[in-house]
């Protein structure tokens, strides 16, 4: 007989666990199915732990190769990749080892396997030892598949090879020089990673600026302070035209026009960052009658819903943005909606806001955001205030030795609401969650203002674009 649930997850990520516990606490029937190979999800295993964790040995290097510019001096420097990569291994195990405990404690049935759907109503669930297929019910459900490297097709370089950040993540031995493919957050934060340790790095950019998504002067401030990194060199605006082996064979050469101008640069590796794509091939989404977009996410509202109302998605697979706290509450979202649906919570259904969205990156130096870009904001049409001040000006920057970007502050001119900011400088992703709470609680940039900041410190550069929106309000 074909075992059936109130509420089906499939994906056991971030997203997916999210939304299971939910569930259970709510009283609903609940079933995990993750057909990955080891249980934990993107963030965990292949993405924000690991990548953090590399990046924190990165700053470290590059402090102390920064020594005597403070007076100090730490004799002979070096590094040990398979050093840094077991620590990695150690921390990343046991966070694997705490979302294994929590998928498998008995609140919810666990299925290893990959799913498909059959219909509407259930899936098709092929077991990992490769027993035979299992067909499970459900009453709703929640896809959170999660997303995969997007592979783009350049000319030869399949046949050069390359890495992608899986493999980075994990490499216990580094090339000496990389090419790296991509200007978003992925490329950024491991050409970082690769520069800190001393490693020759050009990264190539087919946008007009890094991080194409934030503001002009954002991306800017960014790529000034990534142009005066000793070992990066970074080409935007460029077309890409392909890859070969150098006459040797131990280099590879990309090959591209910038600036109009033909141009080959030659590294050991190639490592290929330029994004990620949503994981519904083999979910038979058609035979549920899920739809997907262009891109092949899956399209739902900000009831988390797809085009079949019992239905749900969340985390990489719908986005819209690929970022762990966002997928959490898109999950908790799903599973209270399901409840409502199936009439056990008698409460309205909730919609996400993404007026809060934050972004974090990891570069040197970090970049991060909150709220509406300037960009976004006058689209909106409404009118704004938009003031910003450099670390350069700045006394704690100045000591520490960190006076690259600038933070930038944007108000609803009619009432003084601080709706959107950005850092670009050291600690910005800390940073970045004082103005987070203040929007919370919808501050206008006077009230702000009205915080006290201990000096010197890095928050007190706050009060510089608070100040003068305040009194040009």
């Amino acid at each position: 007989m074909k075992k059936s649930y109130d509420f089906l997850v499939i994906g056991g990520g971030s997203a997916g666990y999210a939304a299971a516990r939910t569930a259970h606490d709510l009283g609903l029937s609940t079933a995990v199915i993750d057909g990955a190979e080891q249980l934990g999800g993107l963030c965990i295993l292949r993405g924000c732990m690991p990548s953090k964790t590399l990046i924190e040995s990165a700053n470290r290097f590059r402090s102390m190769r920064r020594a005597s510019e403070f007076g100090l001096r730490t004799g002979e420097l070096s590094v040990h990749p398979r050093e840094i990569i077991a620590r990695k291994r150690r921390l990343i195990g046991e966070f694997a080892s705490y979302r294994s405990e929590q998928l498998e404690d008995g609140r919810f049935d666990l299925y290893r396997g990959k799913a498909s759907f059959s219909d509407a109503f259930s899936v098709s669930m092929t077991p990992n030892d490769g027993s035979e297929p299992v067909e499970i019910g459900f009453k709703t459900a929640f896809i959170a598949t999660g997303s995969s490297i997007t592979r783009v097709p350049v000319a030869g370089l399949e046949e050069a090879g390359y890495w992608t950040s899986d493999e980075l993540l994990d490499a216990e031995t580094l090339p000496g020089s990389m090419i790296v493919l991509g200007g978003g957050a992925i490329a950024l934060e491991m050409a970082c990673y690769l520069e800190g340790l001393g490693k020759e790095v050009i990264v190539i950019q087919r946008s007009a600026r890094v991080l194409s998504g934030t503001d002009p002067d954002i991306a800017v401030a960014l790529e000034e302070a990534l142009k005066e990194r000793e070992n990066l060199t970074l080409y935007t605006g460029t077309s890409i035209s392909g890859v070969s082996r150098d006459e040797t064979g131990g280099l590879k050469k990309l090959h591209f026009t910038h600036d109009g101008v033909e141009k080959s640069v030659s590294a050991e590796e190639i490592l290929l960052a330029l994004g990620r794509t949503a994981n519904t091939a083999g979910l038979a989404l058609s035979a549920a009658g899920v739809a997907v977009d262009q891109t092949g996410k899956v399209v739902c509202g900000s009831d988390q819903r797809t085009s079949v109302d019992h239905i749900f998605a969340g985390g990489d697979v719908c986005g819209p943005h690929e970022i762990v706290h966002i997928a959490i509450e898109q999950g908790e979202i799903a599973a209270h909606n399901a409840a409502v649906l199936l009439g056990v919570k008698p409460a309205p259904l909730r919609l996400i806001d993404y007026r809060l969205k934050l972004l974090g990156i990891f570069t040197d130096p970090e970049v991060a955001t909150v709220g509406l870009s300037e960009v976004e904001a006058r689209e909106t049409g409404r009118v704004i205030g938009v003031a910003s001040y450099p670390f350069d000006d700045h006394g704690k920057s100045i000591v520490r030795g960190e006076t690259h970007g600038l933070v930038k502050m944007i108000t609803d001119a009619g009432t003084g609401e601080i709706i959107g900011a950005a850092v670009v400088g050291p600690e910005a992703v800390e940073i970045i969650h004082e103005v987070v709470v203040a929007m919370h609680f919808r501050s206008t940039a006077a009230e702000f203002l009205k915080i006290p900041h201990y000096h010197p410190t890095l928050s007190e550069i706050w009060s510089y674009p608070a100040e003068d929106l305040s009194f040009s309000g």
